[in-house]
């Protein structure tokens, strides 16, 4: 099931570089685009979160992660990266190659990926750390 989630995923976000989206009822072709692509969005995530923790679900709990005291910098890596990306989209993309909300959805993936990353390293490793050591 997650990797027919991780196809339709890819398909639905791969869309948005395309104009071959219905008008839809509200008369908007790029809008039906933009809606098709979050759903495609949401498809990613729910693979994405089925083959990390094995379930399906939407919260990435910190009881769900296998050792959250070493993985919470890969997290903020990944934040990080979503940041510069925007910010090269926002730079270099002259052409029109990527949606216009393109930006905006990537920098709040990012910030998301941060606050989360953020949040694993203070209650694991950081001063809200309840373990005595």
């Amino acid at each position: 099931m997650d990797a027919l989630l991780f196809g339709a995923g890819l398909l639905l976000v791969g869309q948005t570089f395309t104009d071959l989206a219905p008008n839809g009822p509200w008369d908007s072709a790029s809008f039906s685009r933009g809606v098709l692509g979050l759903f495609g969005m949401l498809a990613l995530y729910l693979a994405w979160f089925k083959r990390t923790f094995g379930i399906y679900g939407v919260a990435p709990t910190v009881n769900r992660w296998a050792s959250p005291t070493t993985s919470w910098l890969n997290v903020i890596v990944f934040g990080l990266a979503c940041l510069l990306a925007t910010r090269a989209i926002r730079l270099f993309d002259n052409s029109g190659f990527f949606p216009e909300p393109a930006g905006l959805l990537l920098a709040l993936v990012g910030f998301l990926a941060l606050m989360n990353g953020g949040y694993v390293w203070l209650i694991t490793a950081g001063p809200l750390n309840d373990e005595e050591e």
